[in-house]
């Protein structure tokens, strides 16, 4: 009896498991691959068609409008409209809509200030990067993100970094100082550009470190984060679009009661407050390893997109400029990745060790 019994047990697992394969696991995969993919491409398309629609903004000769801070304001103004948007349909259909609840707190905007300030010079100098480099630069020109943690991370956190870590930031360089060289070269490059390039490289490392910060002060929502931060800037760059003499420029300029722009600064806002959510839905789907690996991979897409929209001629050592900042930037994702997994391996070890010294 016994001996007929295991055989019996074994095919009837077997029988299960072939029956969840036929029809659980293969649907279930591939649902969530197909809303992996699906996220991955929205987050691709918004990024890449952003950057293309801010540098048309800024920089377009159909446009001529020198009004940076002002386009960078509008975005900001967009954003918080769409917040309060989103805050009333969430009140009127809360099972269609999910949204925290927001409104203007004076304490919490002035705790929120210090990472407010960074992030205004984040945008800010994003865009003005982008108005003075071209499309297919950008990406060397904001390449020094990386390095500024590894810097900020061992002068502000205490944080040590492995030498293997270290040897990426390198490459990076590397890549950054031969794209200067090769941009020199051909007669494109904006000393003015790259200087903005590296200031708001530096802000993105900021941010990151301010946002874990203030992060209480919004009781961990990103969305009301998001929301405050967007109000602050849009208050300070009334008298930063005033000092600088944008009205100006904005009261002479031609295309202010056209329609097409005005969709189009629109259309900006709206890519520039859908890069958070699909950001968050990114990292959500796969994994901050994986977010920052698909990055890496968008950029490299969209420096080949600019070449061909532009029409630009590089030559073979501009293409292995950015070779090496995208193999920098993904071979530092992929240490970290692994000494991320070290850490928690070892603290897991610990954990079990002391439950088993315990029992």
């Amino acid at each position: 009896m016994f001996l007929h019994r295991t055989p019996l047990k074994r095919s009837n697992i077997l029988k299960m498991a072939l029956s969840n394969l036929e029809h659980g696991s293969p649907e279930s995969f591939i649902s969530k691959a197909v809303k992996i993919a699906c996220v991955v491409t929205g987050y691709w398309f918004i990024s890449i068609t952003m950057v293309f629609l801010n540098k048309y903004l800024l920089d377009s000769p159909d446009l001529r409008l020198d009004a940076p801070l002002f386009v960078t304001f509008f975005q900001c103004l967009v954003t918080v409209l769409l917040c309060w948007l989103l805050n009333m349909f969430s009140a009127l259909c809360p099972t269609m809509v999910e949204f925290p609840s927001i409104g203007f707190d004076p304490k919490i905007s002035r705790e929120i200030l210090p990472l407010s300030l960074v992030f205004i010079g984040m945008i800010t100098f994003n865009n003005l990067c982008l108005k003075y480099v071209g499309v297919a630069f950008y990406n060397i020109g904001r390449s020094l993100t990386t390095v500024f943690n590894v810097l900020l991370s061992y002068v502000i956190l205490k944080q040590t970094t492995s030498f293997r870590a270290i040897l990426c930031c390198g490459i990076i360089i590397g890549g950054f100082c031969l794209g200067l060289n090769q941009e020199g070269a051909g007669g494109s490059l904006s000393w003015v550009g790259v200087m903005f390039g590296v200031i708001a490289s530096l802000c993105v490392s900021l941010n990151a470190i301010y946002t874990k910060k203030v992060l209480p002060a919004v009781d961990g929502s990103i969305w009301r984060l998001t929301y405050y931060n967007n109000v602050n800037a849009c208050i300070l760059f009334v008298p930063l679009i005033v000092f600088t003499g944008e009205l100006k420029t904005l009261y002479n300029f031609d295309k202010m009661g056209s329609a097409n722009f005005w969709g189009m600064m629109t259309l900006g806002g709206v890519f520039g407050f859908a890069i958070g959510y699909v950001t968050g839905l990114q990292i959500k789907f796969t994994s901050p390893l994986t977010h920052n690996v698909s990055g890496t991979a968008k950029a490299c897409l969209q420096t080949i997109l600019a070449v061909f929209y532009y029409e630009e001629a590089k030559t073979f050592l501009w293409w292995t400029s950015n070779i090496l900042v995208l193999f920098g930037s993904f071979a530092y994702t992929w240490v970290k990745g692994l000494e991320m997994k070290k850490v928690q391996n070892e603290a897991l070890n610990k954990n079990r060790e002391k439950s088993e010294s315990g029992v």
